[in-house]
């Protein structure tokens, strides 16, 4: 599995390689074949202009992700996170920048893995998910 990360607004993302690796164990763990993930760390505005492009939403948000590809060999995605919002949820949510960066990322490869968040029963399995994997990685 390829994993690249663009920065298109600055954010401190240490540990690439151990991330990219835990991205594919995570992957794994999920049954889901992943042969591409593209992450794109972008600013509110940036994101907001995707989000109303392609999802007719008129509203800020943390993430969206985009399966590109549904190949049987592996699924090719990309994942696109507001620093802004990342760096606004940090102390909201009371964690730190770091680990509410690497939910975020988590939680972008969850939905490529399969897991909704539109209810609320989807929103209590993604958050177990994206703590079971943050108490992995940390």
């Amino acid at each position: 599995m390829k994993v690249q990360f663009h920065f298109l607004t600055p954010i401190g993302l240490p540990n690439r390689k151990k991330l990219k690796i835990f991205l594919e164990t995570l992957s794994k763990k999920e049954n889901t074949r992943l042969s591409q993930v593209s992450y794109i760390f972008c600013s509110d505005e940036y994101l907001l202009q995707i989000n109303k492009q392609f999802l007719n939403h008129d509203f800020y948000t943390d993430i969206i992700s985009f399966e590109i590809s549904n190949d049987p060999a592996g699924k090719i995605a990309e994942i696109y996170i507001s620093t802004d919002r990342i760096r606004d949820n940090a102390p909201r949510f009371k964690t730190t920048l770091l680990k509410e960066l690497h939910r975020v990322i988590f939680h972008g490869i969850l939905h490529i893995c399969g897991y909704k968040d539109k209810t609320a029963p989807e929103q209590q399995i993604m958050t177990r998910k994206e703590d079971y994997y943050l108490d992995l990685y940390f």
